[in-house]
C-alpha cells in the first residue's frame, strides 16, 4: 500500500487517469495477454504515452523494454494502489431514482464500495430493501452509526436537502462524502468530499455538442 504521504503527493488527474489503465489492462488480460506497455496503453487510451508513464511511476512497477509492464502485476499494484482491494463500508442517503439505481449497481463492490444500508425521509421506504441492502428512515442514522461507525456516505438527496443532510452525516461522524448532488455542500476541513454531478457533465457534453453543430 501507498503511505499517506506518497497519496498527497499523487496529482489529482494521475488518480483519475489510474482507473483506467486499470479497466484497460483487465480488458487485455481477459484477451489473453501478458504484457502491456505504455505505448499500447496510450494509443487505445488516447493519451501521450509520456503521460501514462508518469501516472504509472507512481506506482512503482517496473516494466521491460520494448515489452511493457506484466499484466498479471499491473492489475495488482493498481487494484491496491486505488484501495480497490479493501472494502469500504459506506451509507446512502436519499433512496430516489438516483439512490435506487447505486443500490443496484453490483458493480461497485468489484472496486471496493460496499453499501451497507440505504436512508430516506419517506417513512413508507423503511423496512424495505434493494438488491439485499437494508432501507431505514433517517431518524435511524445515528443509532445505526454508532453500532457501525461508517465513514463514508453516498449523497443522492434532492438539491434543497443537500446541506441539511450532510450536517447530520459529518454530526454523525462520517469523515467522506461522495455527492451527487449539484449541490456545493460546506463541511469541515478534515471531511473529504468527491463532488460527482451528472447534471454538470450533461451541461459541459450539451456545450460542446453544440460547437460541433456550428
Amino acid at each position: 500500500m501507498p503511505s499517506i504521504e506518497q497519496i498527497q503527493n499523487i496529482p489529482e488527474p494521475t488518480l483519475r487517469r489510474l482507473p483506467w489503465y486499470l479497466a484497460f489492462a483487465k480488458l487485455i488480460q481477459r484477451q489473453g495477454g501478458q504484457y502491456l506497455s505504455s505505448t499500447q496503453i496510450a494509443h487505445d487510451i488516447g493519451i501521450d504515452a509520456s503521460v501514462v508513464a508518469k501516472d504509472l511511476s507512481y506506482v512503482r512497477i517496473s516494466g521491460r523494454t520494448r515489452v511493457g509492464y506484466p499484466i498479471a502485476q499491473l492489475v495488482d499494484l493498481l487494484e491496491e494502489f486505488l484501495g480497490f482491494k479493501n472494502t469500504h463500508r459506506a451509507f446512502l442517503f436519499g433512496v430516489g431514482s438516483l439512490g435506487g439505481a447505486l443500490l443496484h449497481d453490483s458493480g461497485l463492490a468489484q472496486f471496493g464500495l460496499d453499501i451497507v444500508a440505504g436512508f430516506d425521509s419517506k417513512y413508507e421506504l423503511a423496512g424495505t430493501s434493494i438488491n439485499r441492502t437494508p432501507i431505514h428512515h433517517i431518524d435511524r442514522f445515528k443509532d445505526l452509526q454508532q453500532k457501525m461507525h461508517v465513514q463514508i456516505g453516498v449523497l443522492t438527496v434532492p438539491v434543497d436537502k443537500a446541506q441539511e443532510v450532510s450536517d447530520i452525516m459529518v454530526e454523525g461522524g462520517i469523515r467522506a462524502i461522495w455527492n451527487f448532488t449539484p449541490f456545493r455542500i460546506r463541511v469541515p476541513e478534515a471531511v473529504v468530499v468527491q463532488n460527482t454531478s451528472i447534471y454538470a457533465h450533461l451541461a459541459v457534453m450539451f456545450n460542446r455538442l453544440s460547437h460541433t453543430q456550428r
